[in-house]
């Protein structure tokens, strides 16, 4: 999809990536996230948000740390890097949302914000290919 295309090509300015943006702006940047909240948040299976939090524990955009009221669950800190590229992601995405703001009218916005809602609700009742034989 060529927003997608978009924002990594904004996010490989700074040698980042669209997942990697957005999983710094899903992280509390005060009291950090749980590591199991941040897949459904993303969207992301577990494996794949495993790989991304790897990726940017090694580049020192996160860091893990026990959770003090379940320590058997992980937090997920930014870094102070990891803030800074936390402002970053915001900006190329308040850009982003500014510049169609300006160029598409608000009521029909609405509609499509209203369909892509509609759509997702469908899509994650499960019901679409449930009686398939396939």
């Amino acid at each position: 999809m060529s927003v997608s295309k978009m924002y990594n090509e904004q996010a490989a300015v700074k040698g980042s990536t669209m997942a990697t943006g957005f999983a710094l702006i899903s992280i509390d940047p005060e009291n950090g996230t749980p590591s199991t909240a941040l897949g459904p948040k993303m969207g992301m299976e577990a494996t794949s948000l495993s790989r991304t939090l790897k990726m940017m524990e090694n580049k020192g955009l996160i860091e893990r740390k026990k959770n003090p009221e379940d320590g058997r669950s992980v937090l997920i800190h930014l870094t102070p890097f990891g803030r800074e590229m936390r402002e970053f992601s915001k900006s190329v995405v308040k850009t982003f949302d500014n510049h169609i703001r300006e160029e598409i009218e608000e009521d029909k916005l609405e509609t499509f914000l209203e369909v892509a809602y509609r759509i997702n609700e469908i899509v994650n009742s499960k019901k679409i290919f449930k009686n398939q034989p396939f």
